[in-house]
C-alpha cells in the first residue's frame, strides 16, 4: 500500500474551501474521491459556547492572532451540509466525548437532545470516549438503543427517545462476563462502486482512571494498539483494505493557534500519548482521527514502516470539524492519498432549521430552571486553557465547596481541592441575553460544573496531602497530562524545579505530616479519579451536597448586584 499524504491547516473560514489535489504519477485512473467529515469532544454543546470555550485562535493574512467566535450545533449542521456539496461519496464520524460533561440544555435531558441533533446533522458512526460512560455503561447502551430513562422517565412522553441514528463503536471496551465488546468494534462504510472503508472505534485505555468507577464495573479497557491491530486483521480478512481508526486519545501541539503547521521544518510539533500510539498502529491503517485533548491538529506521524500517516483532531465543543479527502484506488481496493484540513465552525452562516427547532424545543422546556439567577460577578472568572495552572474559577469553586462543608456538623473541612477537569467553561461577565452583565444563572453555573458530583469531606494526614500534591505531576498525570488541583483560601504551597512540591501551609502554618486534616473533595476525586489514588485512601467520609448546589449557595451568600463577587487573584500556588 502506498499513500500520498497532504496536511493542510491554512485558514479556511468559509465552508467548502479545500486545497487542490495533485496528481500522482503511475496511479491507475480508476480512482474514487471520498470524503470524511470528523468531529470530536462535542460535549453536548448545542448552543454556541461562551468565553474562551467559544472561540478559535487563528492567524490572519498578516500573521496577527485572531479570536474567531465559533460553535453551536445550528452552525455546525450548516457547515457540514455545505462541506458535502459536490461530494456524494461522504460520511461523517466522531472520535468520542460527543456527550457527557454537557451544558444544562443537553444534560438535563440525559443528553438525548445532543444524540438526536448529532443524528440529524448526519453523523454515521463514532468511537466512545470516556465521557460516554459518565452515567454508566447501561445508560450508554440506552443512548444507542433508545427508551426512556429508568428513573426520570421520558422527557417527552409523546415522543419517547428512539436512540442514536449513528453507530457507537467500542473495540477496546470488553464486558468481562460476556467476554465481548459492549458495542461493535468497527463499522464499514460502503461508498459504492467497490469502495469500502472500515472504521475501528476506541476510547483511551486509561478511561478507568478518569470516570466514576461504579459506572464501568465489569468492563475492561484494552490497549489501543493491540486492539486496533487485531481488528485490522479481521477487516482485511473480510476484504476491507482501507481502514480508519477513530480513537478518543490525543496529543498537544506546540502552538495553540488552530492553523499551526505541526510538521514545519521537518519536526513533529506534537506531543502526548497519541504520538507513540500512532507510531505503533498497523501500517494498514490509512488515517487516525483522534480527540480527548480538545486540541486542533492535522499532523503527519510515521507509521511502523516509516511512511507518513495523517493524525487529526478538531478541537472541541463543535467549534471545528476536519475535512478529509481520500483517493480510493478501485483496482487496489485501498486508499492511496489522504488530505486533511481542520475548518472553523463560524457563526456567519445561516442556522440549520432542523437544529434550531430542536434547540428551541429544549430551551423552552428548561427555561424556568436555566434562567434562575444565582449571583453576580465583577468580571470574567476564567478557567485555564490547560490543566497545569491555578485559575480564578478554580479558586472560586474550591472556596464554595469549603464554605459548604466547613461547619462542624457539615464535615468540618479545613481544605478544599477541586480537579481542573471538572471545570468546563468560564463564567463570563458580558451577557447577550436579557439578564444583564455580571449575572450568573443556573445554566451558566451548570455549564461550569455539569457532573452533579457530591461534595464529600474526608480525613487525610498531612503526609497523604503532600502525596496527593505530588500525584499532580506523576503517574497518569506525568508529562503533558499534568493536573494541578485547585485549592481553597488559606491553603498554599510552592511548585519548584522538576515539579516538586514544597512549603505546604494551611493558614500560614506548615502542614504537619502526622496530623489529620479534614478535606473537601468531590465524589469523583474521593474514588481516586483523575490519577489521584491517594485520595481514595481517605477515612471518615461524610457525603455532602451536590457541587452545583454548593456553588449556588456560595454565590447567593457572597454576591449581589451592588457588590458583585470580585475575580480571584489565583495566587495560592507559587510556581518557581
Amino acid at each position: 500500500m502506498k499513500r500520498l499524504l497532504l496536511a493542510t491547516t491554512a485558514v479556511a473560514l468559509a465552508a467548502g474551501m479545500f486545497a487542490a489535489q495533485p496528481a500522482t504519477a503511475g496511479r491507475p485512473h480508476d480512482l474514487a474521491d471520498l470524503q470524511i467529515l470528523a468531529i470530536n469532544d462535542f460535549h453536548g454543546n448545542l448552543e454556541p459556547p461562551t468565553g474562551s470555550s467559544g472561540v478559535v485562535t487563528t492567524l490572519d493574512a498578516s500573521g496577527a492572532t485572531v479570536k474567531v467566535p465559533a460553535g453551536g450545533v445550528e452552525y455546525l449542521a450548516t457547515h457540514l451540509k455545505n462541506a458535502r456539496v459536490g461530494n456524494p461519496n461522504t460520511t461523517t464520524v466522531g472520535a468520542g466525548d460527543l456527550i457527557g460533561a454537557s451544558p444544562l440544555l443537553s444534560a438535563a435531558f440525559h443528553d438525548e437532545p445532543s444524540v438526536n441533533a448529532l443524528g440529524d446533522l448526519g453523523l454515521e458512526a463514532t468511537a466512545v470516549g470516556n465521557h460516554e460512560f459518565d452515567e454508566g455503561s447501561a445508560e450508554l447502551l440506552r443512548m444507542q438503543g433508545g427508551g426512556c430513562h429508568p428513573t426520570d422517565g421520558c422527557a417527552d412522553p409523546a415522543a419517547p427517545f428512539q436512540g442514536a441514528k449513528f453507530q457507537y463503536l467500542a473495540a477496546n471496551v470488553v464486558d468481562t462476563a460476556a467476554q465481548k465488546t459492549v458495542l461493535p468494534p468497527y463499522w464499514v462504510k460502503d461508498f459504492g462502486n467497490g469502495a469500502k472503508v472500515g472504521f475501528i472505534g476506541m476510547t483511551l485505555r486509561g478511561t478507568p482512571d478518569i470516570v466514576t468507577k461504579s459506572g464501568i464495573a465489569g468492563l475492561r479497557f484494552d490497549d489501543e494498539v493491540t486492539t486496533a491491530n487485531h481488528y485490522v486483521s479481521e477487516l482485511r480478512l473480510q476484504g476491507v483494505m482501507a481502514i480508519v481508526v477513530l480513537l478518543h486519545e490525543g496529543g498537544v501541539p506546540v502552538s495553540q493557534v488552530y492553523n499551526y503547521d505541526c510538521n514545519a521544518g521537518g519536526n513533529l510539533g506534537l506531543s502526548g500519548p497519541i504520538v507513540d500510539i500512532a507510531k505503533k498502529l498497523s501500517p494498514s491503517i490509512d488515517l487516525v482521527i483522534t480527540g480527548h485533548t480538545h486540541q486542533s491538529y492535522a499532523c503527519s506521524i510515521p507509521d511502523p514502516m516509516g511512511r507518513p500517516r495523517m493524525v487529526t483532531s478538531a478541537g472541541s465543543y463543535g467549534r471545528e470539524y476536519t475535512d478529509v479527502r481520500l483517493k480510493f484506488d478501485i483496482d487496489k481496493n485501498d486508499i492511496v492519498q489522504v488530505t486533511a484540513q481542520n475548518k472553523i465552525v463560524t457563526r456567519d452562516v445561516p442556522k440549520d432549521p432542523t437544529a434550531t427547532a430542536l434547540v428551541t424545543k429544549y430551551k423552552t422546556l428548561i427555561a424556568p430552571i436555566a434562567n434562575r439567577k444565582l449571583g453576580y460577578i465583577a468580571g470574567d472568572v476564567q478557567k485555564a486553557v490547560s490543566s497545569t495552572v491555578e485559575t480564578p474559577l478554580g479558586d472560586l469553586i474550591a472556596d464554595a465547596q469549603l464554605a459548604a462543608t466547613s461547619a462542624p456538623d457539615k464535615g468540618g473541612a479545613q481544605i478544599a481541592l477541586m480537579n481542573p477537569g471538572g471545570i468546563r467553561a468560564d463564567l463570563t461577565y458580558a451577557q447577550s441575553g436579557s439578564e444583564g452583565n455580571g449575572v450568573v444563572t443556573y445554566a451558566e453555573a451548570f455549564t461550569v460544573q455539569p457532573f452533579n458530583n457530591y461534595v464529600d469531606t474526608v480525613s487525610l494526614t498531612g503526609a497523604q496531602i503532600v502525596t496527593v500534591l505530588g500525584q499532580q505531576f506523576t503517574g497518569t498525570n506525568s508529562g503533558v497530562a499534568k493536573k494541578v488541583l485547585q485549592v481553597s483560601t488559606g491553603f498554599t504551597y510552592t511548585v519548584t524545579g522538576l515539579l516538586t512540591v514544597s512549603d505546604v501551609r494551611l493558614n500560614g502554618v506548615p502542614l504537619d505530616p502526622a496530623a489529620t486534616y479534614r478535606v473537601s473533595i468531590n465524589s469523583f476525586l474521593a474514588d481516586g479519579g483523575d490519577g489521584f489514588p491517594e485520595l481514595a485512601k481517605h477515612t471518615n467520609k461524610l457525603v455532602g451536597p451536590l457541587d452545583i448546589d454548593t456553588f449556588a449557595a456560595y454565590m447567593a451568600a457572597n454576591s449581589s448586584a451592588a457588590n458583585p463577587y470580585p475575580v480571584p487573584a489565583a495566587t495560592r500556588i507559587t510556581f518557581q
